[in-house]
């Protein structure tokens, strides 16, 4: 199958051309938001990474993520059904529905994306959903949860490097549970989509098999660097307390990165598993040993 991907020169992208170059010829698409375009598509399948990402320290205007996750979709995608290209392949995000979660996040929960990052993608997402699909094409639409492997340099690595410099962990007295996703997983995913025409089109949520709290993900970082553990568990309103200082002073420890580390966000990936009708590749456990492992190189 001849493959162009979007998007390659990324942490996803390079992972994913690396994945399939065995048995197709994967092409570097490289594609950005320009009005009025269009694109000459040759291949058998587009799998569209290319977009902006979440600005965790807010400071994009707003209006380059509806340009490069939302226009440009709509573009690449239109171009798509003109094309005899049979599979469309988008890479939403988790954020397309929810920036908070309570339960388990499902396919069927209603979107209510609150940044510009996520209502730009669920806004491509609708696009594609209401186009007419024309015989014999496929599209697919995967809303992954956190992303993680070797040569990710994300917010685990920033767990990593606390771990190894022999900090204790403060936060052991939240509890809560995060899935999280191998970049192996994905890969394997859409490895199958692409060979699997019995996969029905739609959208699907990505995520390993089994949750880990923030407090097991400490533990797995400290054994693999063969420490011991120093989890403190200080109470709760202590640290609330802290975080109104980290927000006037700007510290590290601040009101939304305690919200990032300690919320609970679980994404089922029940309905893509019986889809595809295999079992992922890899365990949650398994993923994340080998990202660390990488952070050691």
């Amino acid at each position: 199958m001849r493959i162009a991907i979007t998007g390659a020169s990324g942490f996803v992208g390079k992972n994913l051309r690396e994945y399939l170059k065995t048995d197709n010829t994967v092409f570097s698409m490289s594609v950005r938001y320009q009005p009025n375009q269009q694109f000459d598509i040759k291949e058998d399948a587009i799998i569209h990474l290319a977009g902006k990402a979440h600005d965790l320290k807010k400071v994009s205007n707003p209006k380059e993520y509806y340009d490069s996750n939302f226009e440009l979709t709509k573009q690449l995608f239109d171009s798509f059904l003109k094309s005899e290209a049979t599979v469309f392949i988008f890479m939403s995000t988790v954020k397309a529905v929810a920036d908070e979660v309570k339960g388990v996040l499902t396919e069927e929960f209603k979107p209510n994306p609150k940044t510009h990052y996520g209502i730009a993608k669920h806004q491509a997402e609708e696009y594609i959903l209401e186009q007419k699909l024309p015989n014999g094409k496929r599209v697919y639409i995967l809303r992954p949860c956190m992303i993680h492997g070797p040569g990710n340099k994300g917010n685990l690595n920033l767990l990593y490097q606390l771990v190894a410099k022999g900090l204790p962990w403060p936060l052991g007295a939240f509890e809560n549970q995060r899935s999280f996703l191998s970049i192996e997983n994905l890969c394997f995913v859409i490895k199958e989509i692409l060979e699997n025409k019995s996969v029905p089109s739609g959208v699907y949520h990505v995520s390993d098999d089994a949750t880990l709290s923030t407090n097991e993900l400490i533990q797995l970082l400290c054994n693999s660097l063969d420490k011991k553990s120093s989890i403190w568990s200080v109470p709760v309103p202590w640290i609330r307390g802290a975080v109104k200082l980290g927000d006037i002073l700007h510290l590290p420890l601040n009101s939304e990165r305690l919200q990032k580390l300690t919320e609970n966000y679980v994404v089922s990936n029940e309905k893509i598993v019986k889809s595809i009708g295999k079992s992922l590749p890899v365990s949650s456990v398994q993923g994340l040993m080998k990202t660390f492992g990488s952070f050691k190189k």
